[in-house]
Parts: structure tokens; C-alpha cells; sequence
């Protein structure tokens, strides 16, 4: 393949980790819904020549071919299914894995409602008991380990069961990325209980639940301010005793607007790099913005190989 024309800038010392734990594992076959311009058709063949997935690309095939000749390149030994359009697209990848001819969904030139649509339909999708969430995977310098954040994309104003497999699959990510008993932190503006804040309420509980067996594999603590979850500083000023404050793996924000903007504000203020994967359904879903570079389209499949090799462990 020819694709020197999208080389990878430098990665962080977490992706690179994350990049080379997921070439151990077998590539996953992955439908790429509508890989319709450079960054998507691109990414898409980065990680092949990684051999981190193998793609099937699912799109209109003339378009397709026309990208590709466009930006020199090769699509020799790629399957194209040919589709009229973005949404048809999108139910012909979720019905490839219906018929398990793939392992995996990754997001090419298309809005997330449409892919959404098509996993949420409710004969033809990919539902499972667990809620659908996201889940960022942050590579921040100032940090010593990496950061997951959730939920940022799919789930606007969660309630508390929504919240509860927000949290759980953002263990199980950690988990899959090695972490042992990943901490998890669920984020309000201040780190008492008050009834007037809502999510002080609801991060309470959410303890409480863990403490109850009805969220495994992490240690839960919350309310938390951004500041104590992540700086034993913060914490230790402020008094709090706990086992995640200031040592955080995780960041749960009270909603998608608040999660949204705690993960740009790391990208676009404090240089992070990141990869986001959608959890909760048969399959992990590869989701990116599609402004997203290819690094992050490529360390978004690293995530969704190792996520998948640790649920057939």
C-alpha cells in the first residue's frame, strides 16, 4: 500500500505503548462504513499495513476507487462491498457482523447518528443488555498514565443505570488495556455530597452500587472535582482520604457536554492525543471525529484488537 502521503507524527509515550501491545494480537476484521475521503480510506489502510485490523471497506465502490486513485492509494487485496449511500452503508457493515463476516465497526465518512441508527435498530442492530457508551483513551504529557474518559459522544443526559454501564465499561476498557483495577473518579463541580447538584447525588450512588457487586473490576470513588481526581496536590489540600483522588484512571463526567469538553480541552490546551471506541454492543465500534488524524484513527483500532482480545481470553 502506498500511503507514505500519511505518515504518523510522533506518538506519546502511551500510545506507542498501546500501538505495540495491540500488534501482538490477530488483526480484527473490520467493517469501515463509508470510507469517502482521504483521512477515512487512509486510516483505514494505516492500520492494515499495522496489521491491526484487516478492512472491509463498505461504501460506494466508484467513490471509493476514486479517493483512492485521487491519493495514490492501493487497494490491492482490500474487499469492497459496494453500497448506494452513508446509511446504506451503515446497515450493510452492521449486517456483516450479523453474519460474523466481521469483528468490528470503524467509522469512515459519516455523521455517529448514522452509524448509530443502524447499531440501534432493535431487529437488524447490534444491542446487547448493556447500554451503549464511549470511551476516550487520552494520552496527555502531563499526565503519568493514561487517561480514559466517558462518556463523550453517545449518551447525552445519562441517568443513574445508564451511568452505572458508562462506568462499567470504562473498567472493562481498562482492564483490557492492562490496568489491574483501574481507579475510577465520577466528576462533579465539588467533591461533598449536595442536593442541589445532581451528579453529587448520582456519583454517590454509583459508589454505593460498586460497594453492592452491581459494578465489578474497579475501585469507585466520587464525588470528585476535576482537580482532586487528578493531582494528589488538589486532594491531599483539600483533605480527601480516598484510593482514586489524585491517581484517577478513569473520568466519568456528569454528561456528554461536560465529558466533550473535558477531552478537547486536553487535546487543543494540554497537546493530548487520543483514541475513542464505542462499547456495549456486540462488537466494538472504532468512532472518531471525522476531523480526527490518522494516528488517532489508527490508535482507535489498537484499542478495539485489545478490547476484543481480552473478551475471548
Amino acid at each position: 500500500m502506498n500511503i507514505q502521503e500519511f505518515p504518523l507524527q510522533r506518538a506519546g509515550a502511551d500510545l506507542d505503548h498501546l500501538l505495540e501491545k495491540a500488534k501482538s494480537f490477530d488483526p480484527v476484521v473490520t467493517a469501515v462504513i463509508h470510507p469517502c475521503d482521504a483521512l477515512s480510506l487512509a486510516g483505514a489502510l494505516k492500520a492494515w499495513d499495522l496489521k491491526l485490523i484487516v478492512p472491509i471497506l463498505v461504501g460506494p465502490e466508484k467513490r471509493i476507487r476514486s479517493v483512492a486513485d485521487q491519493e495514490g492509494l492501493s487497494l490491492d487485496g482490500v474487499r469492497i462491498v459496494d453500497s448506494e449511500h452513508s446509511h446504506d452503508s451503515a446497515e450493510r457493515a452492521v449486517r456483516l457482523v450479523r453474519e460474523a463476516n466481521a469483528q468490528a465497526l470503524m467509522k469512515g465518512a459519516l455523521h455517529t447518528d448514522e452509524i448509530m441508527a443502524s447499531v440501534l435498530d432493535k431487529t437488524e442492530g447490534l444491542r446487547t443488555e448493556r447500554r451503549m457508551t464511549h470511551v476516550f483513551f487520552m494520552d496527555v504529557p502531563a499526565y503519568p498514565k493514561p487517561l480514559l474518559i466517558t462518556d463523550a459522544a453517545i449518551n447525552i443526559a445519562p441517568d443513574l443505570l445508564t451511568k452505572a454501564d458508562i462506568v462499567q465499561n470504562a473498567i472493562d476498557l481498562g482492564i483490557a488495556l492492562g490496568i489491574s483495577v483501574p481507579k475510577v473518579a465520577i466528576l462533579s463541580a465539588v467533591e461533598t455530597v449536595n442536593p442541589r447538584i445532581p451528579s453529587t447525588i448520582e456519583a454517590a450512588a454509583l459508589c454505593k452500587m460498586a460497594e453492592r457487586g452491581q459494578i465489578i473490576g474497579g475501585i469507585v470513588d466520587g464525588p470528585l472535582a476535576f482537580d482532586n481526581a487528578i493531582s494528589p496536590q488538589a486532594a491531599k489540600a483539600k483533605g480527601i482520604i480516598s484510593d482514586v483522588a489524585g491517581h484517577a484512571d478513569i473520568l466519568v463526567a456528569p454528561d456528554l457536554e461536560s465529558g466533550n469538553m473535558i477531552a478537547k480541552q486536553l487535546t487543543y490546551l494540554a497537546g493530548a492525543e487520543s483514541a475513542g471506541l464505542v462499547l456495549g454492543a456486540r462488537v466494538p465500534i472504532i468512532l472518531t471525529s471525522r476531523a480526527d488524524g490518522i494516528r488517532s484513527r489508527i490508535a482507535s483500532s489498537a484499542l478495539a484488537s485489545l478490547y476484543r482480545a481480552s473478551q475471548f481470553k
